[in-house]
């Protein structure tokens, strides 16, 4: 999770590593992530989470590459409205 410098703007990326665990892929990823923050100037939260996809063959089309689940008394709507669809999304516009 970045926090972009001077404004209240947050970018989460969803990444893959090839790694022997996930304690090996987030701390592969967190290196990159603090690449990624220098190179273009915004802050690293020092969060990241991990999804285990499976074995190399597992990375093909249409492959789950990441997964929440969280409870919520919310219905759909309100829901999607809280956590996805706020109107103060940047999407599309790369990263």
């Amino acid at each position: 999770m970045f926090r972009g410098v001077g404004e209240q703007s947050y970018e989460e990326r969803v990444t893959v590593w090839r790694a022997g665990s996930l304690d090996e892929a987030i701390a592969r990823a967190e290196g990159e992530a603090a690449e990624y923050a220098a190179a273009v100037g915004v802050e690293y939260l020092a969060f990241a989470q991990a999804y285990w996809i499976g074995g190399e063959e597992a990375l093909g089309e249409g492959a789950e590459v990441f997964s929440l689940v969280r409870d919520s008394e919310l219905g759909a709507d309100a829901y999607l409205s809280r956590f996805f669809d706020t109107g103060a999304e940047r999407q599309g516009e790369g990263g």
